[in-house]
């Protein structure tokens, strides 16, 4: 008998997640000196523990691991030998829990970010980055959110995911992995790194901290043989509480379904998998996501 689903308001419970993150590289011809970063190793923080971890590369390679500069895991290696085919398979089992700090503090403003007593290094995540601009479309679509400006650092990070979610629409293969915010805001539809950027842009020009989240999502609605794919949201800093997750697609603060691998200015900073080879080009990129419940 296969375990129970949670109901939609039972996800501040803890959760075991099971996590399969497959990249395969198909090559035009033979390629070498193939030099590569994953971040695929999901962090530990207040809300989830990373349990188990296992990385496999093919052909085999020798890896190492490093912290870059926001604290994410990186696993590097190298392939030297002549070949035509790469495939990078991470298997993680986390555990969820309901965040510990309790309730986000209200009234807090974009004042408090001045404040002597924090020492927290948020304004990396205040300006523009690779690809988030602060530009005139950011801006107006902020203030068509929040016409009079933010005043609760929270609550109105709140209005602007909600903004998102109901004024784009979630569209498949309708942008790519290099689409930046100005073009979403045009088209008014995107997929979840999209809707990251569009946020973390409306947030950034308000004077509100944003950075970028890569993980998964479970979806217990997914059928058995469903392939899914990485998911991305958006962490807000609140003076006094810390980082805070928010997800514009789903239109909901992240909760014991969501599996954190790793944060940075824009999706740039955390590319789960990416490097340079000698060869004519990448022929075909897959990638396999599977996030289930540990019974």
């Amino acid at each position: 008998m296969s375990a129970a689903v949670p109901a939609e308001t039972e996800w501040t419970l803890p959760q075991l997640l099971r996590v399969q993150h497959i990249t395969r590289y198909a090559y035009k011809g033979m390629v070498c000196d193939s030099f590569n970063e994953a971040r695929l190793h999901p962090v530990d923080d207040h809300g989830q523990k990373c349990r188990e971890f296992h990385l496999r590369i093919e052909p085999n390679a020798v890896v190492r691991e490093y912290p870059d500069f926001y604290g994410n895991h990186v696993h590097y290696f190298d392939v030297t030998a002549l070949h035509d085919w790469l495939e990078v398979e991470a298997l993680s089992l986390v555990q969820t829990n309901a965040d510990d700090r309790g309730s986000v503090p209200l009234n807090v403003s974009p004042g408090t970010l001045q404040d002597p007593e924090v020492r927290e290094d948020c304004f990396s995540f205040l300006g523009t980055s690779e690809f988030v601009s602060l530009g005139s479309a950011i801006w107006r679509e902020a203030l068509d959110a929040l016409p009079s400006g933010v005043h609760d650092l929270w609550q109105d990070t709140v209005i602007i995911g909600r903004h998102i979610f109901e004024n784009f629409k979630y569209s498949p293969r309708s942008t790519t992995a290099n689409t930046h915010p100005e073009e979403v805001i045009r088209s008014r539809e995107g997929v979840c790194q999209d809707f990251a950027h569009v946020m973390i842009g409306m947030c950034r020009s308000q004077g509100v901290p944003a950075r970028y989240v890569s993980g998964y999502f479970y979806n217990q609605n997914r059928a058995p043989d469903e392939i899914e794919a990485s998911h991305a949201w958006v962490e807000v800093f609140i003076p006094g509480y810390g980082w805070k997750g928010f997800d514009p697609t789903h239109n909901r603060p992240a909760d014991t379904r969501y599996v954190k691998l790793s944060i940075g200015r824009d999706y740039a900073d955390i590319r789960p998998v990416g490097g340079n080879y000698r060869g004519k080009g990448t022929q075909k990129l897959t990638v396999e996501v599977r996030v289930t419940l540990a019974v």
